[in-house]
């Protein structure tokens, strides 16, 4: 299909057009022109005056429940939604049933993902059964086409094999995301430990369990010289310890979720289960404290964390639903809420991501493969069961208008428009 995109501006930092209004002519899956273009013969005309191009996004951070859990997101739904949300890639954590442990089960996404307009990575898990006991076969399903490794939610508790998983992984040159959480201090912790947790009488979590694990990592990273990725990153403190092993060398780096950006602890006074996530909404804070981290280059990426959950898992008390939100979806109308500009929202939702996995980065160029999104940080819309297009239905925000979407993404020669 050949398509030219009109008057987009462009949000692409690496691009010499960067903050420019372009034309761009798409014919085979290439970039063939940048400039002030006429339609072709047959050629398909987008209009794009008003919206913004970017490299198409890319989450570090989603969760499908193919295999095993298909009945809350299967590889389709996740990628439909994905698409909807502006996403061309996906890295997919290994928190299914089974377990994604080995060479056959990485093998296994890639095929279900095949030939779909959403790159899918296999992220391997870091320990047998996420359990941290013994190691998984990193090294083969690396060469299998694991991206990264992670335990997924399940923060590493036991110090020696955090260290020895980071030495094998080094010898391969393969990345570590773990999930901070000090599960001896947080205990059953439902909520963010505060005046607020107090007021409703519910076991809070504090910053420390975070911030403790973080410590511990950097130590860990430090020591062994390595690399190490820290996931989902919700206190303040936690930007400050980061910001401060960056500037002492430490090969770390972070992620931040769109709805730790946006969402706070307030929010869970009506007790709805829709907000538990986890890590906890945080304070205004931390939330403040986070924004800072992404502009000054603390934290070098935005994940959906997106977590699909069946009904019966979220429709129950607080203190036993089951915690995540549907989130592919909702990502950039968040952080247009957050306030954060068009250029810095391609930098940490396109670019970085990327870096991250040692992907190639998506640039507006002449000659160059086509992977790009085009959205409206203006354009209001309904998020509704009409436009879910996930298999789940656990977000706060469905059934409320929300500004900014995703016009048209663009992927291996295959497009999806709204």
């Amino acid at each position: 299909m050949n398509l030219l995109i009109k008057q987009a501006t462009i949000a692409d930092p690496q691009s010499e057009f960067y903050k420019q209004k372009c034309d761009v002519r798409i014919a085979d899956g290439k970039i063939k022109q940048i400039g002030q273009l006429s339609a072709g013969k047959g050629e398909e005309v987008f209009e794009a005056e008003g919206a913004f191009w970017s490299p198409g996004f890319f989450d570090l951070n989603s969760a499908a429940g193919d295999p095993g859990f298909e009945t809350k997101e299967d590889i389709q739904t996740l990628t439909a939604a994905a698409q909807a949300g502006g996403f061309t890639g996906l890295a997919v954590l290994p928190q299914t049933n089974p377990v994604v442990q080995s060479k056959s089960q990485v093998e296994y996404i890639l095929n279900r993902a095949k030939y779909n307009l959403v790159d899918v990575f296999p992220v391997g898990a870091i320990s047998q059964n996420r359990e941290a006991k013994e190691l998984a076969e990193l090294f083969d399903m690396q060469q299998a086409g694991a991206v990264a490794f992670s335990d997924g939610d399940k923060g590493i508790q036991d110090d020696g094999f955090m260290s020895r998983a980071l030495q094998y992984a080094k010898g391969f040159d393969a990345l570590l995301m773990v999930y901070p959480e000090n599960k001896s201090i947080a205990g059953k912790s439902q909520i963010n430990e505060s005046k607020n947790s107090v007021l409703l009488g519910m076991k809070g979590l504090p910053p420390l369990a975070e911030e403790m694990h973080i410590s511990r990592d950097i130590f860990l990273a430090s020591y062994n010289d390595t690399k190490i990725h820290i996931s989902n990153v919700s206190t303040a403190g936690s930007v400050a310890l980061i910001r401060k092993a960056k500037k002492e060398g430490v090969k770390i780096t972070c992620d931040v979720t769109a709805h730790h950006l946006v969402f706070t602890e307030e929010l869970l006074s009506d007790f709805d289960s829709n907000y538990k996530v986890k890590p906890p909404l945080r304070s205004k804070a931390d939330v403040k404290a986070l924004i800072a981290g992404l502009k000054d280059g603390t934290i070098d990426a935005i994940t959906s964390q997106h977590r699909p959950e069946e009904i019966e898992f979220k429709n129950v008390e607080f203190e036993i639903a089951h915690y995540g939100i549907i989130a592919l979806q909702t990502v950039l109308p968040l952080l247009i809420k957050a306030g954060l500009e068009e250029g810095l929202i391609a930098e940490k939702l396109s670019i970085n991501p990327r870096k991250l996995l040692n992907l190639k980065v998506p640039v507006l160029k002449e000659g160059e493969e086509a992977n790009f999104t085009i959205f409206s940080s203006t354009q209001k819309w309904e998020y509704n069961v009409a436009s879910n297009y996930s298999k789940s239905a656990n977000s706060p925000l469905l059934g409320t208008t929300l500004t900014g979407k995703a016009l048209l993404v663009y992927n291996k020669a295959q497009s999806w428009k709204v």
